[in-house]
């Protein structure tokens, strides 16, 4: 499948949205799958940037593929070209646990019970189906919107093909997670190292900071290989013991997770161990979804059944799985009529481009949102047509009616833009006639515009006035103050002295940090907001890319310094 194609295969399925995160070489965005109408996170990654790390692309893939569990992010749609790899999952909107706790500060130990109960579930699902995961750490861990926490990022996962109780060698995963037999390059059982990064991910839940921390990797490898650590005075006994059996240097006196699902800390509160067996198994078929799929596509069930089955991780995978998301939230299992693709011949499809670590934050060129291209450069008068009224998207057939009209005037400037350009090639036309062809493109143009602002509504128009009214979220920070130009004004004036650079756009600032050599080393956002209830100015913020606790210090030295 050639790039052209495959995109226009995400396209023809996925209304793509903004960027939503971004790693080494992978960018996220937030997507919508058309036939279902639900909401996915696309990670999108160019292949000459993933260089040798393409063959974790492909493990993660596999593992994803082969996992089903209430804990594990779902694979919903694979999509390969010659240069690119789109993987669609599940859409997680409370974003990463690691924000959460550092909203927070820390957890209470029944909040952090109840989502290590979930952490418990999920390895011990992972372990039973041969795989060591090896890169456990609040940061791969996100929360969905029932607040439970989805593990995710399988790249760095092991199935051994002797079983799970074989050793590996390969050191890999975040050093302040590894476990002391990693980093001393001993041969390790994978499911031991995983208790290990359990211990260090309960710490950081329950203290808000790491057991095992500094900016010097040798000093933070012989903290690690002597395995202590400090117990803050919060701590309760219970607490610290099962700390203290999980992170055991040696890891044959570590706990097993078999022997956590019942450990007395871990069932407080509980009368039955953790659940850790899948509720979603793979290979089930749901009836009620297939009927709904047969009827929309106008095949047989037996037909629909047999595709279905074959897992292929394309559109009829993620139509499926879609659709059963939709009926275990209590949602009817109902699809929405197939939008219509605007003429590809006047309507030319623009790839959706990764900016790759060299481009840096500021390679994004300013877009806007469309309902059948995804996000396009806004200099293409052609593609950045959305549809939408206030009170949800227009109707198929009156949408599928305004696109034969604009259309109708896409196929104008883009006819009279070839005709332009060929006889201005040629030298065939006076000035004269010049400014009459450019006066007929520009008042098409115009009249276009005309449309797309009638179709629009006001709050898709333009700029913003002000700051935007949000919520209270766990990504909030309060301020005491209720001017948002204020506080704005002393973010500005410090993120240079922190040597942060950034890039304003309305009151988000969209910052990033450097190393001396130019590479960027973290992206994260900073936006000043007013909360409705109290009406006082928050500031949100969201680490895109980076070390998490590095960002964390930070962006906490940015706002403590700013006064605000």
């Amino acid at each position: 499948m050639n790039d052209y194609n495959s995109t226009s295969e995400l396209l023809k399925h996925y209304e793509v949205y903004e960027t939503i995160g971004s790693g080494g070489f992978a960018k996220v965005k937030l997507g919508r799958h058309i036939l279902t109408g639900e909401k996915v996170a696309i990670k999108i990654m160019e292949k000459k940037d993933l260089g040798d790390d393409l063959p974790r692309v492909k493990i993660e893939i596999e593992a994803m593929k082969n996992l089903s569990h209430q804990h594990v992010c779902r694979l919903y749609h694979v999509i390969e070209t010659s240069s690119k790899i789109y993987m669609v999952l599940e859409y997680c909107p409370g974003g990463e646990l690691f924000d959460y706790i550092i909203a927070k500060d820390r957890l209470s130990e029944e909040e952090t019970r109840v989502f290590f109960h979930q952490i418990i579930s999920a390895m011990a699902y992972v372990h039973s189906q041969g795989y060591a995961h090896r890169d456990l750490k609040p940061e791969n861990l996100l929360i969905d919107e029932d607040h439970n926490l989805k593990l995710i990022d399988f790249g760095l996962c092991a199935k051994p093909k002797g079983g799970l109780g074989f050793e590996l060698l390969t050191c890999c995963g975040s050093p302040a997670y590894a476990a002391p037999e990693l980093i001393q390059g001993k041969a390790y059982i994978g499911s031991e190292a995983d208790v290990w990064s359990m211990g260090v991910l309960l710490y950081a839940l329950l203290c808000g900071f790491l057991p095992f921390d500094d900016d010097n990797c040798m000093v933070l490898y012989r903290k690690i290989t002597r395995g202590k650590y400090s117990n803050p005075h919060w701590l309760s006994p219970a607490s610290i013991l099962l700390l203290n059996q999980m992170m055991q240097v040696d890891p044959k006196r570590r706990l097993t997770v078999k022997q956590l699902l019942d450990h007395p800390w871990v069932m407080k509160g509980y009368s039955t161990p953790v659940e850790w067996q899948s509720k979603h198994p793979l290979g089930h078929i749901d009836e009620d979804c297939i009927t709904e799929m047969a009827v929309a596509s106008k095949q047989s069930r037996q037909l629909t059944i047999q595709l279905v089955s074959e897992w292929k991780y394309d559109q009829m995978t993620a139509t499926y799985l879609l659709l059963l998301a939709k009926k275990r939230q209590g949602r009817p299992v109902r699809l929405r009529a197939e939008c219509p693709v605007i003429d590809r011949m006047y309507s030319p499809l623009q790839d959706i481009q990764v900016s790759s670590e060299r481009d840096g934050p500021t390679a994004e060129r300013p877009t806007r949102r469309t309902g059948y291209t995804g996000f396009q450069p806004r200099e293409k008068v052609e593609n950045f047509l959305y549809f939408e009224r206030k009170n949800g998207p227009v109707s198929h057939c009156g949408r599928f009616a305004v696109i034969e009209m604009c259309n109708y005037i896409l196929n104008c400037i883009s006819h009279m833009s070839r005709s332009r350009s060929l006889d201005l090639a040629g030298c065939q036309v006076d000035s004269g006639q010049k400014r009459k062809g450019g006066k007929v493109f520009g008042s098409l143009e115009r009249g276009l515009d005309k449309v797309i602002t009638m179709l629009t509504p006001s709050k898709k128009r333009g700029p913003r006035d002000g700051p935007r009214k949000i919520k209270a979220q766990y990504n909030v920070t309060l301020t005491s103050q209720t001017n948002a130009d204020q506080v704005l004004n002393q973010i500005l004036s410090i993120l240079p002295e922190k040597n942060v650079d950034f890039v304003q756009k309305g009151y988000t600032l969209k910052c990033h940090t450097q190393s001396d050599f130019g590479k960027v080393t973290m992206q994260f956002e900073l936006e000043v907001c007013i909360l409705q209830k109290p009406e006082v100015v928050g500031i949100r913020r969201q680490r895109l890319k980076g070390d998490a606790w590095v960002y964390k210090h930070l962006v906490e030295d940015i706002l403590s310094t700013s006064s605000i």
